[in-house]
């Protein structure tokens, strides 16, 4: 049974209800959760330790003991109820500190693949935070090769492909900007798998003019430009992020709805929305589903893609996005269809393999239809 976040289960209600009276809605007559479940999918918002699953954070908390999270998975629900989105950074930052060594990269990263190949995820843009690692003291090349091994043993035991957008955690500064940009780049470090740049963590107090420098040297590297902004920020961070970073694909940019001239500009350029609604929900960067700008971006010709960010520190998953999705945008299975296809023209496969994900989306969901 699919997860929802703790105080929903609790029984606190949004404005239009409980996340499960909207899920329930949106499945209402049709069996949209079964077509779901076997669309072939691209995910391109997904981070790599908000990625790990209640049995692998267990797992490191047993590890690692003398770090603060808890061990029992039971206890994890609890744990990773937040508060706003500065509580949010602070439980995924204690997340992060259990990954001590490059068996625990290896792992976690091998353990998030195989559970994007359960929900037919055929490839994903991972987001990594090397920094976090190094920092910590794992060695860059043993983190590289940690992470490009369990890529590669994915790919060929789950058939499920991954790509690397590595990101700045925005709340470490200019310190953090540096290192990144320098393991993006270096050619005796950069791993085979990577092809983005990022900017995640904080907004507030974070501005995005700052780290111009480390994009632009990651953009001549032959690296694409993702950052997060408008998040839990005003549309000002978007343009900062389009104008002072070159931002292909914004992460996020819930309050681009503030601003018509925006959302015009990205309709018009074709600049992708990476949205996660339980996400936006969960760390209060939106007050309910009701009230989640989504509809707003497709009806202003914004190119949507649907994404589950951190999922099992949300109590959802990729699945679980595109039933609400449905719901919040009225959608049949063509409609979902066309969805997972915004998501596979978004991506950065090269052309060949978004073509065949693309047909493979059309065979399935012809082969649904028609039976």
């Amino acid at each position: 049974m699919t997860r929802v976040p703790p105080d929903t289960r609790r029984g606190r209600r949004s404005r239009g209800g409980t996340l499960t009276d909207h899920l329930d809605t949106a499945a209402a007559g049709r069996d949209l959760r079964a077509f779901v479940a076997g669309l072939p999918k691209a995910e391109l918002h997904v981070h790599h330790v908000g990625s790990a699953s209640p049995r692998i954070v267990s797992e490191l908390a047993a590890r690692h003991p003398d770090r603060r999270v808890p061990a029992d998975p039971e206890a994890l629900a609890d744990y990773f109820t937040f508060t706003d989105f500065a509580h949010f950074v602070e439980v995924y930052l204690s997340v992060v500190d259990l990954i001590r060594t490059p068996e625990d990269v290896r792992l976690l990263t091998y353990e998030v693949a195989r559970e994007l190949a359960r929900q037919q995820v055929r490839y994903a843009e991972l987001t990594v935070t090397p920094f976090s690692s190094t920092r910590r003291g794992i060695d860059a090349r043993a983190f590289m090769d940690a992470i490009e091994d369990a890529r590669k043993a994915a790919e060929s035991e789950f058939g499920t492909v991954l790509r690397w957008c590595f990101d700045i955690p925005g709340e470490a500064g200019l310190e953090a900007a540096e290192e990144t940009v320098r393991l993006a780049t270096d050619d005796r470090l950069r791993p085979e798998g990577l092809i983005s740049f990022g900017l995640g963590g904080p907004e507030i107090g974070v501005p995005r003019p700052q780290f111009k420098p480390y994009f632009d040297r990651a953009v001549a590297a032959g690296l694409r430009s993702v950052p997060h902004a408008g998040e839990t920020t005003g549309p000002q961070t978007v343009w900062d992020a389009l104008h002072e970073l070159g931002a292909e694909r914004i992460g996020h940019g819930t309050s681009a709805a503030r601003d018509p001239e925006l959302l015009r500009h990205l309709a018009e350029r074709r600049i992708p929305l990476e949205v996660c609604p339980t996400s936006n929900i969960a760390t209060r960067a939106v007050t309910d589903l009701d009230a989640h700008p989504v509809k707003e971006f497709v009806q202003a010709g914004v190119l949507v893609t649907i994404n589950s960010d951190d999922p099992p520190m949300f109590g959802t998953d990729l699945n679980n996005e595109y039933a609400i999705a449905a719901r919040l945008l009225d959608l049949d299975e063509r409609g979902l269809a066309e969805l997972a296809k915004n998501a596979v023209e978004a991506s950065f496969m090269d052309p060949a393999g978004k073509a065949r994900l693309s047909a493979e989306i059309d065979t399935y969901t012809a082969s649904w239809l028609a039976s």
